[in-house]
C-alpha cells in the first residue's frame, strides 16, 4: 500500500510516498480502509523533529486520526464491524496511509450525515476543546481567549465557549478575513497574533486556551484576570520559554493558574461519549467542522506547506 514517512526530520520536503505491506490487524484491532485522514498540529511538530526525544525516529510513518471502513477484524473483535464505516484513533503513527489498523476502543462508528472528512476534522480536535474547556473551569458568563483560534481545535473550542454561554469570545488570528469567520463561529471579539486589538477588547480574561504555545506564551498569562486560569494545548509554535513560570509568580497576589492539557489523561470511555455527542451535532448542523482543504495523500508535502506557512483555517484532509 501507498504511505507516507518522514524521510528526514525539518521541512515537509522530507515527507516521501514509499510502498509498504499492508498492516494486518493484532488481536483486539481493526484494519479499515481509509476514505479521509487528518492532518493536525501534533504531525508536523513531529515532522519537524521536535519530539525526536520521545522515540521518533526518522523514517517515522505520520498519521493518528482517520475515516474509512472496516475490511478486517484481529482475534476477540466483533466481526459485525466489518463493512462499517468509522473514526479512529491510530496512535501517534500509521494515519497516512491506504490502509490503517486500530484498536477496537478506538474507533467510533460514523453516524449517517457525517462525511469521513468532517469525522477527521472533529474527532481529535473536538475532544481536546471540550475538555480543556472542562480543565479551566470554565463557567457560563466568564470571559474567554483562544489562542491560535484558526485551526481546528481552536474553532470547536469558539463554538464549544459561545454555545455555553461565555460572556466574550475573544480569539488571535493572523488576519480580518479570518477574524470575519472566527465571528461567524461564535467569537466576539478578534484579536492579531500579538494578543492586541480594538479598544473594545477586554483587558484581561477569566479563561485562556492556548493551542500555539511558543515564545510568546507569558505576554497572554498577562492577559489573565484574577483568579484566571491558563490551559496549554499545543505547542504549534514551539516551546515557551524555560523561565515563563516567572510570570505566574510576579502575579502571585492574583491568583493565577497554569495547566498543561493532553487527551490521553481522559479515560477512553469520557472521550468516546463526548466523541459521540459531537459527532451528533455536527451530523445535525449543530456544531460546525471547518475542512480547509482535501489533497490527495501524494501531496502531503503540499498540506504540510501549507500548515507551515499558516495558510490553514480549519482541517487539511489527505484522501488515498
Amino acid at each position: 500500500m501507498k504511505a507516507v514517512v518522514i524521510k528526514a526530520f525539518g521541512d515537509p520536503d522530507g515527507l516521501e510516498v514509499v510502498d509498504v505491506p499492508a498492516p494486518v490487524p493484532a488481536p483486539g484491532q481493526v484494519r479499515l480502509a481509509t476514505e479521509a485522514i487528518g492532518v493536525g498540529g501534533v504531525d508536523a511538530v513531529i515532522r519537524r523533529g521536535t519530539l525526536a526525544a520521545y522515540g521518533f525516529r526518522e523514517g517515522h510513518l505520520l498519521g493518528s486520526e482517520v475515516a474509512g471502513s472496516v475490511t478486517a477484524v484481529g482475534e476477540g473483535v466483533d466481526a459485525s464491524w466489518i463493512g462499517r464505516r468509522v473514526w479512529a484513533f491510530t496512535g501517534l503513527s500509521g494515519g497516512y496511509a491506504e490502509q490503517a489498523v486500530a484498536s477496537v476502543e478506538d474507533i467510533l462508528a460514523l453516524p449517517d450525515g457525517l462525511t469521513g472528512a468532517d469525522a477527521v476534522a472533529l474527532g481529535g480536535s473536538g475532544v481536546v476543546a471540550h475538555f480543556a474547556l472542562d480543565r479551566a473551569r470554565f463557567r457560563p458568563g466568564e470571559t474567554v481567549l483562544v489562542r491560535g483560534a484558526a485551526g481546528s481545535i481552536g474553532i470547536t473550542t469558539v463554538q464549544l465557549a459561545a454555545r455555553d454561554g461565555a460572556g466574550v469570545v475573544a480569539v488571535t488570528t493572523s488576519s480580518a478575513e479570518r477574524g470575519a469567520r472566527l465571528r461567524a463561529l461564535g467569537a466576539t471579539h478578534v484579536l492579531d497574533r500579538s494578543g492586541e486589538g480594538g479598544p473594545d477588547v477586554p483587558a484581561a480574561f477569566d479563561v485562556v486556551i492556548d493551542v500555539v504555545g511558543g515564545p510568546q506564551l507569558p505576554l497572554f498569562l498577562d492577559k489573565l484576570d484574577s483568579n484566571g486560569r491558563y490551559v496549554a494545548v499545543g505547542v504549534v509554535g514551539g516551546q515557551p520559554p524555560a523561565d515563563f513560570g516567572m510570570r505566574l509568580m510576579d502575579g502571585f497576589r492574583r491568583s493565577l493558574s497554569f495547566a498543561t492539557f493532553s487527551s490521553d489523561t481522559v479515560p477512553g470511555p469520557d472521550r468516546q461519549a463526548v466523541r459521540s455527542s459531537q459527532f451528533a451535532d455536527a451530523a445535525r448542523g449543530d456544531l460546525r467542522t471547518v475542512v480547509h482543504e482535501v489533497l490527495p495523500l501524494a501531496q502531503a508535502v503540499l498540506a504540510h506547506r501549507k500548515m507551515d506557512a499558516g495558510e490553514v483555517f480549519g482541517r487539511v484532509v489527505l484522501v488515498p
